[in-house]
């Protein structure tokens, strides 16, 4: 009876020989590949840091002018871009900025290799279904692993600072992407496709004058979906050494600050808020459009 009342179990020494090895596979990677990668992602630090002093230095009216006029470009709304200004002045004014410029830098260039990675990836995907079968579980993994567990070998590989800050958001927030471009793609009307084909076009005039322009609503979508989770992660990559408003939202749990984390979570809450509404109105604008087109 007793091998029903307690789970079959690996022996205790067993276990530790196996995470010793598994533990000292890593290490002996991370000592013989880990300073060329991190040469290799030298070029991305130096951009992320000039990205950074750019926004951190300009004068803030400026910074807000640009911020506006990107605002008025992707929702046409006027409501968006005094409700926007409003919302970077009370930041501004509550001496969030320069953390809130740190949290864009890292947030835009997060988001910018997201859709450079998600978007050839989600094209694969739509283009067989083994490959689809093949880098489901891949996203999958990225998606619902605990973030705490992939900083481990990421921090162990490249240490702490930027770079590693900004892989673990992107490990995070780029299935989306992945996922979202595929299913835009994949729903484009077979009846367009084969007219499209009659008309002798090949597979790359068919994805780029076909699936991609009917599918873009979709793939803001995902774009919208990959900006909130990297803002998401935020305070977590502030535990590797990531500048912005992760930073006093950590120092306010630490010491238990209620004010200081609540206006920094608030002013996170605030950036999110205004890129989802921008994206869904450039998405809703595309939409239109594509079906004026098809109207016409």
């Amino acid at each position: 009876m007793e091998f029903f009342d307690e789970f079959p179990t690996m022996g205790r020494s067993d276990l530790r020989d196996l995470k010793k090895a598994i533990d000292g596979g890593f290490r002996s990677f991370s000592r013989a590949y880990g300073e060329g990668l991190e040469n290799f992602f030298d070029p991305l630090l130096h951009f992320l840091v000039w990205f950074e002093r750019l926004l951190t230095n300009t004068p803030w009216p400026i910074v807000l002018l640009v911020i506006s006029g990107l605002v008025w470009l992707g929702s046409r709304s006027w409501v968006m871009v005094v409700g926007t200004l409003i919302c970077f002045s009370v930041i501004g004014y509550l001496d969030m900025w320069e953390d809130t410029m740190a949290t864009l830098a890292i947030v835009s260039v997060a988001t910018a290799i997201c859709i450079l990675i998600g978007l050839p990836v989600g094209i694969l995907m739509a283009r067989s279904n083994k490959t689809q079968a093949a880098i489901t579980p891949i996203l999958d993994v990225m998606q619902t692993i605990p973030s705490f567990v992939y900083l481990i070998p990421v921090v162990m590989l490249l240490g702490i600072g930027k770079v590693p800050g900004l892989l673990a958001v992107c490990i995070y927030a780029l299935p989306p992407m992945a996922r979202l471009t595929n299913l835009g793609i994949r729903l484009v009307d077979k009846e367009v496709l084969e007219a499209a084909t009659a008309f002798g076009a090949d597979y790359r005039q068919k994805l780029f004058g076909v699936q991609i322009p009917l599918a873009l609503p979709t793939i803001f979508a995902g774009v919208n979906q990959t900006i909130m989770m990297a803002l998401s992660m935020v305070v977590i990559a502030s535990l590797i050494g990531v500048a912005g408003l992760g930073v006093p939202v950590l120092r306010a749990v630490s010491n238990q600050y209620l004010a200081l984390g609540l206006m920094n979570g608030l002013a996170i809450v605030a950036l999110a808020i205004i890129f989802d509404r921008v994206s869904q109105r450039f998405g809703q604008r595309m939409q239109a459009h594509r079906d004026q087109g098809a109207g016409h």
